[in-house]
């Protein structure tokens, strides 16, 4: 007979899910007849596979050791990524991180152990804030993603309950993203707030732009304002009103102003600054709340900035 106490990252979920995750290799057949059978008990009490977990809840398991066996201490695959990280914000609950560019989010085909989502892992790890023998149905993530060669403030949510409400304020548009660009050439007007349509090619992963919809396309929304222009480049402000895939890159290049550097959608090669990263930054982070956001309240209204941007002087 063993005892687990559910831990706050652990609560808010149904009991069988909490024990899929928990045991990845118990069959779920057996699960449902230990629960039936009061081989698993909640609060010492025949329990439901339909009933939700709350932190303090103590689960009483008569249950086969080896489906234990995977608490055993071993080593974890976030320690072979590095645990520095660029943090502008950090609090018990999320951490603000300067991404790099160049640094994939999280794991691909290309994917050689680092990653920024085990970074933060591993750096949590280290603090002894994170530890992934008792946090079986929880590991800290990111909330927004960034594309490998765009740099930027990504969110990392270090417990359940803020990765739920700010998933939910990010989908309500809740949480601000600007970014910062700069573009071959000038738009006709020095600011503007543009609506097409956009359909990805999974096959290329390419986008192209519509000016009307079409089969397959998801409307966009691209906030602008010219900042600076040398008469060749200016340098632009972008409020992302939606977050589709290469939205601001498709975008600026849709009305002829590609980004520098944009080998994907770009066309004047001479205008590269570098050969790896186009010049787009996300590089300011703004909370406004128009509901409850429960506790992470706090959060609203405050804004976080990167300050050191590649092509930016």
């Amino acid at each position: 007979m063993r005892t687990i106490e559910i831990k706050e990252n652990d609560g808010g979920q149904r009991l069988d899910k909490y024990l899929s995750k928990r045991f990845k290799t118990m069959p779920k057949s057996l699960m449902y007849k230990y629960i039936r059978t009061k081989y698993i008990k909640l609060n010492g009490k025949k329990c439901d596979k339909a009933d939700f977990l709350k932190a303090g809840d103590v689960l009483t398991l008569y249950i086969k050791d080896e489906f234990f066996e995977e608490n055993e201490e071993k080593s974890y695959e976030f320690t072979k990524a590095p645990d520095k990280l660029d943090i502008i914000y950090e609090d018990e609950n999320i951490i603000l991180i300067d991404k790099k560019p160049g640094l994939i989010v999280h794991q691909d085909k290309s994917y050689h152990f680092d990653c920024l989502v085990l970074r933060v892992q591993h750096y949590l790890y280290n603090k002894g804030e994170y530890n992934p023998d008792e946090e079986k149905a929880f590991t800290p993530a990111l909330v927004n993603r960034i594309d490998r060669n765009t740099g930027g403030i990504v969110i990392a949510a270090k417990n359940a309950e803020s990765l739920r409400i700010l998933n939910e304020k990010i989908k309500t548009r809740e949480v601000e993203k600007y970014y910062l660009a700069m573009m071959c050439g000038k738009p006709r007007l020095d600011s503007g707030i543009m609506k097409d349509y956009l359909i990805k090619n999974n096959s290329t992963n390419k986008v192209k732009i519509f000016k009307k919809p079409v089969e397959g396309s998801k409307e966009i929304i691209t906030e602008y304002k010219i900042l600076d222009f040398n008469g060749k480049k200016s340098l632009a402000e972008i409020k992302l009103h939606t977050g589709r895939t290469h939205q601001i890159r498709a975008h600026m290049a849709f009305i002829g102003c590609p980004l520098v550097g944009d080998s994907k959608y770009g066309k004047d090669k001479k205008s590269f600054i570098n050969d790896k990263y186009q010049a787009l930054y996300a590089y300011k982070i703004k909370f406004s709340f128009k509901t409850d956001a429960g506790r992470l309240n706090y959060l609203n209204g405050k804004e976080f900035k990167a300050d050191k941007i590649w092509f930016v002087k």
